[in-house]
């Protein structure tokens, strides 16, 4: 039996992930404009709260929609790159995981294209790029909440973050790269 939401647009999920879509400028404009680091703050964990809402309302409801499961990530990576592009600001080393965010998702937005064109399938997260997500919104909001986090701490997450992030990304390719080279469908 087909789920009656695979095809859908205007679910719950996919409005609380508009919602989120919607709330990347007035961080940017909290954090840039207003140098008020602790509303960002705020308004980037309602970002991240939204995000696993919009899962659990999905799986728990049975709400689970191709465009959902590529449009939420792409939801999701905007405000992070986003958010990493304000703290570059403060934090140069934040250039880091900002290129490799930049960088990876181009190439996962390529070859989950072409996947997608493969087999017909339209593929969720998994725990790697879950985990990176979570370490992401983690480092970023101890950047918010802690305006003067000495350098060597900073450095610290920004590395492990970042670490996280291109295990993600050698994953992902990996994975990708399998279905595309494989026979099935």
């Amino acid at each position: 039996m087909e789920d009656k939401y695979k095809h859908k647009i205007i679910t719950v999920p996919n409005i609380l992930s508009i919602f989120r879509l919607l709330l990347i400028p007035v961080i940017v404009w909290l954090y840039i404009v207003k140098k008020d680091p602790h509303w960002t703050m705020v308004i980037l964990a309602l970002s991240g709260v939204t995000d696993i809402v919009d899962g659990i309302i999905a799986r728990k409801c049975n709400m689970i929609s191709d465009f959902g499961k590529a449009f939420d990530p792409v939801a999701d990576k905007l405000t992070q790159i986003a958010m990493l592009f304000c703290l570059v600001s403060r934090f140069r080393w934040m250039l880091l995981p900002l290129c490799l965010m930049i960088a990876k998702e181009l190439v996962a937005a390529i070859l989950g294209l072409l996947v997608i064109r493969k087999t017909g399938r339209v593929e969720g997260a998994v725990w790697h790029g879950k985990a990176t997500t979570v370490s992401l919104y983690g480092m970023m909001i101890i950047h918010l909440i802690w305006v003067n986090i000495p350098g060597v701490v900073s450095g610290i997450l920004i590395g492990a973050c970042t670490a996280l992030a291109l295990l993600s990304a050698f994953l992902y390719t990996g994975e990708n790269m399998k279905k595309l080279l494989s026979g099935r469908t």
